[in-house]
């Protein structure tokens, strides 16, 4: 019963926070309608979890990386597909 009661792990509370940090990266309706919005709280939730110690500098860059990278992508268009004809 105390397993319910205990508070998360550290190795868990990483899990998650990268679980929610991926899935704002995959949020296409998000980078679709608003690039620049979804390019900052992809960067807030990076440093944030490098001010909380969950992930180190080069866990920190990656991240920031990919977050440009598909920021990038979005305002090239690469999300939009011409419509077959």
């Amino acid at each position: 019963m105390t397993a319910f009661i205990e508070q998360p792990t550290n190795d868990l509370m990483h899990l998650e926070a990268i679980n929610r940090w991926f899935s704002t990266f995959d949020d296409h309706a998000l980078r679709n309608a608003c690039p620049s919005a979804y390019h900052k709280e992809l960067l807030r939730q990076a440093d944030e979890m490098d001010r909380l110690g969950m992930i180190d500098w080069q866990q920190w860059r990656d991240l920031r990386l990919l977050a440009d990278r598909s920021f990038q992508r979005a305002l090239k268009g690469a999300d939009y597909q011409a419509p077959d004809d």
